[in-house]
């Protein structure tokens, strides 16, 4: 399966760039889902009719669906959702209030990636075309694999096994106190069975033949930064990106001394984003006269996007991590473009590699050429950060 990640700043028309996809794969022949998993769902809008949780028939080959994370959470986590608000009843909280603290903050976005990985497993379409939330989201998103394995296998694990033990001594202790049982194997399963879906989606993210993201962007100041930091971030999970949209460009036919000043900056930023974005392909998209809802406008969209070309091609495939091997010694090198050296701090436990950017952090266990040596230096070139590994650690 053929899934493409629609993403950027909000309000930059990911939604409309990812409805015209979809129109033209399923024009193709494609049996094409596009999917909504933006807390804020404006697909349903952009086709012009209503979408629900389960995919629905838009148009010949073309299904739409809004996620809908309440559905999701109790399909997949409804056990320990009760465990919670079993143990919230029993500190007084009232049964409404209960239910609602059940749920954890960030599982609506969690929930985004498991309904993702069971289109992957049924098999049901062609293409997968994801209308994502907006780039700090869906960056937290990707971030889920790493940072869950690392608890995982540290702290869960161990911690189910001593649960699975303690239960049957501690429980007839512990219920008359606490008024609620200890987690039973069902709620202590749950989690770990989640994360596996997961660690098993990061596998298809990752894999740049099947799996590519593309940015959608306006000419702007703040719009193209925040992108070129996505960029770099995608590239640090190991997510491949192989087009960049340019949206809602002024038109050289309109002549309004009004919009002077926005043309001059647009030209300005445009050059910028294919300057910073190079060598990936830049599609340029106009401001339009009207909104682009409903199949009619979408039509025009897909056109100038892609007319006879087949969107679900990778357009330029990125490797974004790889180990070069120079007269016995190691260097692993990470496609990280933008980022200034100053800005990356590395640290090296076991067989990991802890590279952390900002607030993302992406834990890269090492191939074990390289898990038994010490990194001894790093530099930025070419947009590439080289880390060399010399003796033994």
């Amino acid at each position: 399966m053929r899934v493409i990640l629609m993403t950027g700043k909000g309000g930059v028309g990911k939604t409309s760039v990812a409805a015209a996809t979809g129109l033209r794969c399923s024009e193709l022949g494609y049996k094409t889902l596009v999917l909504s998993t933006d807390p804020a769902h404006s697909l349903a809008d952009s086709f012009d009719r209503s979408l629900g949780h389960e995919p629905e028939l838009v148009r010949p080959n073309l299904w739409g669906a809004e996620l809908d994370a309440l559905m999701e959470l109790e399909g997949n986590w409804g056990a320990v959702k009760r465990y919670i608000t079993q143990v919230l009843q029993a500190r007084g909280l009232e049964g409404v209030q209960a239910e609602e603290l059940a749920i954890l903050p960030g599982m609506d976005e969690i929930f985004g990636l498991v309904r993702m990985k069971r289109h992957y497993d049924e098999g049901d379409f062609d293409i997968l075309i994801i209308d994502s939330a907006p780039t700090g989201t869906a960056l937290r998103l990707l971030s889920l694999p790493e940072v869950g394995g690392w608890y995982m296998r540290r702290f869960y694990k161990p911690f189910q096994g001593m649960s699975a033990a303690l239960r049957p001594i501690v429980e007839p202790i512990f219920r008359p106190i606490a008024g609620f049982s200890l987690p039973d194997n069902e709620v202590m399963d749950a989690p770990y069975e989640f994360y596996e879906q997961i660690e098993a989606l990061e596998k298809v993210l990752t894999d740049n033949t099947q799996t590519s993201v593309r940015l959608v962007m306006n000419p702007e100041k703040m719009v193209i930064k925040e992108s070129l930091r996505a960029h770099a971030y995608l590239s640090l999970y190991n997510v491949a990106t192989d087009m960049v949209v340019a949206n809602r460009i002024i038109p050289d036919s309109v002549s309004d001394p009004f919009f002077e000043r926005w043309k001059s900056n647009q030209q300005v930023y445009k050059q910028e984003i294919y300057d910073n974005f190079h060598p990936l392909p830049v599609k340029e998209v106009p401001l339009f006269s009207e909104e682009m809802c409903g199949l009619e406008a979408l039509d025009r969209l897909k056109e100038i996007l892609y007319a006879d070309e087949d969107p679900s091609q990778v357009y330029y495939k990125e490797n974004t991590v790889r180990v070069l091997q120079d007269k016995g010694c190691y260097s692993l090198e990470l496609y990280l473009p933008g980022i200034p050296k100053e800005q990356i701090q590395l640290n090296k436990t076991g067989d990991e590699l802890n590279v952390r950017i900002g607030n993302h952090r992406r834990n890269l266990v090492l191939p074990q050429a390289l898990a038994a040596l010490k990194p001894s230096g790093a530099k930025m070139e070419q947009d590439y950060l080289k880390i060399r590994f010399g003796n033994a650690a």
